[in-house]
């Protein structure tokens, strides 16, 4: 099992949408003869990219796992999304990983996705590896993109490989640390040849090489004072020192290639397996004991008490629940119980699965740096650690993505509500990143998420799993009305009479505005006999129904006091019914005379931008009749806070994208209620009324 573990490579292939990190991988497992074809995104034959969402929009949605073997070694492919809308999935499946290799495209550079995942990588402490892919393509430009990465993600450039050719001449790759060419037959075999340097690339090369070199020695103390004294250094030698230098992150190499040609794929496999670390060359992972705060650690061996952390959750309707983990320590085999150390429960399971793509293949046993998955566990979800019940160990998973767009959602078929609820209370299971809850006061189902394709493929999965179809809308604004000045001695008389018993009830009331947040208040302050004490209850009763719809457009009443200080009753004709109608008729009558005003929610936002486009937000904000409140900076990024009306930003994720270059974010929480301006006012209301 050791010997296993030791062999064994966890990769995440990481990049910006569209730079091809799923040809990357598919290329890997055709040279490492887990398929026996070439699969292409392009073309919906993609062994990784295999949902029926993700062939539509040709990108990778949900991350997708496989392995291969290599040279004695095995790779466990993680393919993550690289669209903004399904990064948090990438976050969460990266803790899987043990290195990454970040894929950037030759001709279009690194994006805003690059940064964003890289930052995820260090935020893991992940070793890396830079792979410039499409070198085949036109206006690609290997020696740009080396500046660029180099610049923008603040590393060494330490290229261990140059491309021979350009564009549609790229035929091979020279490699700098051995000093030889690799030449291909471009015919996606993956098959080269090897010979000695291009003489047209000499000069280059050997700027190249001397560039790395003193890069590598930085790794090694003794090697950099040979270095500086002159001596000569063995091929070996630096190829040892590299090693050790990406296995620690003080070297980070960048290596190229095509991967839909399959070209110098097979020197970026041997690269993972020297360079990239194995599980049990990972320090020991720290957890916490169940309910304390004292630290435990879990090294990484086959005698380690057993532990995992759940890093995904897969919902499929016909196998259940499919939940992913990745063991830390210890070993584990089918048919066992083991211990849910975040819910205190104890999970009993049959088989242990190896995800091939779409397929899972059932294994007998797993240990240090495996990548599971086990089927229809009840109480264990995405973030949980699974653990030996004898030695329970809490790890802190990575956070989802905050959501940041919501609509409401409706069921298209009236009366399949709960369909829709139970249906995408299972999609939650599988996506952390959604979040659904029901706003008491607009009565609406909202669907929160990272974007708006993300929830528009929710919707796509949700008919195809569950055959519930559904319609977004807008999410409609909780307005609220309010008063703003106090009334008195406000009498409502009920009366009725047909035939029979009649209704009788009469109130009187002193209505005052109270401050903001401050919600209801009832004052019984009656004296004498006019009204017998056993009819307060219907009065207050009769207020608190009147509150849910306001004069103004029929919005919930917030922030005023009634006082109830008089009325009359009849013996035969009053009932709780009669005072009922009576108190809320009666405060109908005051808000009329107290000068009803609307109120609107006004949310607390936290915007991350570069310095660049911060001229550009602050004018849209002001626009949106935001109000800064403070600036703050973060890196190189600036991080404005400021109250801005909701009915203002309910798209705005969609516009900070256009604005920033997809480089912003922001979180948004609800702060408070404000007056809407007058001459918005007569519009809400005007639509309200037209609503109803």
């Amino acid at each position: 099992m050791e010997k296993r573990a030791e062999q064994l490579r966890n990769v995440a292939f990481i990049a910006h949408g569209g730079s091809g990190k799923t040809s990357l991988a598919e290329a890997i497992l055709f040279n490492g003869k887990a398929t026996t074809r070439l699969g292409k995104v392009d073309d919906g034959t993609s062994n990784l990219d295999f949902e029926p969402e993700e062939i539509k929009r040709k990108i990778t949605i949900s991350t997708s796992f496989h392995h291969c073997n290599w040279k004695k070694h095995t790779i466990n492919l993680i393919d993550t999304p690289g669209d903004d809308n399904f990064l948090s999935d990438t976050r969460l499946s990266m803790q899987a990983a043990d290195g990454v290799v970040l894929v950037i495209d030759a001709t279009d550079g690194v994006k805003v996705g690059t940064e964003k995942v890289w930052a995820f990588a260090d935020e893991l402490q992940l070793p890396k590896i830079i792979f410039i892919n499409k070198l085949d393509k036109e206006r690609s430009d290997f020696f740009k993109i080396v500046e660029e990465s180099s610049r923008t993600l603040d590393v060494k450039a330490t290229p261990v490989f140059l491309p021979i050719g350009a564009e549609d001449k790229f035929e091979g790759i020279v490699d700098l640390i051995r000093m030889k060419s690799y030449r291909y037959s471009k015919d996606g075999s993956g098959k080269f040849e090897s010979g000695d340097i291009p003489t047209d690339m000499e000069d280059i090369v050997s700027e190249w090489r001397e560039k790395i070199i003193e890069n590598i020695v930085e790794a090694n103390d003794d090697l950099m004072e040979k270095y500086l004294e002159g001596e000569d250094l063995s091929t070996r030698e630096i190829e040892e020192t590299l090693i050790q230098g990406i296995k620690s992150g003080i070297i980070i190499p960048t290596v190229c290639g095509s991967a839909t040609l399959n070209l110098g794929i097979p020197q970026l496999m041997d690269l993972i397996v020297q360079g990239l670390p194995s599980p049990i060359e990972k320090a020991p992972r720290e957890g916490t004991q169940p309910g304390g705060k004292d630290v435990v650690e879990r090294p990484p061996t086959v005698d380690a008490p057993f532990s995992a952390l759940v890093f995904k959750t897969i919902a499929d309707p016909f196998a259940g629940r499919l939940t992913l983990l990745r063991v830390f320590s210890g070993t584990t085999k089918s048919d066992l119980t083991l211990y849910n150390a975040n819910k205190n429960a104890k999970e009993k399971f049959n088989q242990l699965l190896l995800i091939e793509g779409k397929k899972q293949q059932p294994v007998e046993m797993a240990g240090p740096g495996d990548i599971i998955a086990i089927a229809k566990l009840k109480e264990t979800s995405t973030g949980d650690t699974l653990c030996s019940p004898d030695d329970p160990i809490i790890y802190k998973p990575s956070e989802p993505l905050p959501s940041v767009i919501s609509y409401a959602v409706e069921a298209k078929v009236k009366g399949s509500e709960d369909k829709v609820f139970s249906s995408l209370a299972k999609l939650l299971e599988e996506d952390p990143t959604l979040r659904l809850k029901r706003d008491q006061t607009t009565a609406e189902t909202l669907l929160s998420g990272t974007g708006q394709i993300h929830l528009e493929t929710t919707c796509e999965k949700l008919q195809r799993k569950f055959g519930v179809e559904v319609n977004l809308n807008p999410v409609t604004v909780p307005y609220r009305e309010t008063i703003k000045k106090p009334v008195q001695k406000v009498i409502y008389r009920h009366k009725k009479q047909t035939g029979g018993r009649g209704q009788f009830a009469e109130v009187h009331f002193d209505v005052f505005p109270l401050e903001k947040g401050a919600g209801f208040e009832f004052d019984e302050a009656l004296t004498g006999m006019n009204v017998p004490r056993n009819f307060v209850p219907a009065v207050e009763k009769g207020l608190n129904e009147s509150l849910t719809s306001g004069t103004l457009a029929g919005y919930p009443v917030v922030d005023l006091k009634v006082r109830f200080f008089d009325g009359k009753s009849h013996d035969v004709d009053s009932s709780e019914m009669a005072f009922k109608i009576a108190a809320s008729m009666c405060l109908k009558k005051a808000m009329q005379d107290a000068n009803p005003t609307l109120l609107e929610p006004i949310m607390k936002m936290e915007i991350t931008i570069p310095e660049d486009v911060m001229g550009d937000v602050m004018g849209d904000l002001n626009g949106r009749r935001g109000r800064v409140l403070g600036m703050d900076s973060q890196g190189k990024y600036q991080v404005i806070k400021a109250n801005v009306p909701m009915a203002e930003v309910l798209q705005y994720a969609l516009d900070l994208n256009s604005i920033s270059g997809g480089r912003g974010t922001f979180q948004m929480e609800h702060s408070h209620y404000e007056e809407v301006p007058a001459q918005l006012a007569e519009k809400v209301i005007a639509a309200a009324k037209d609503k109803q």
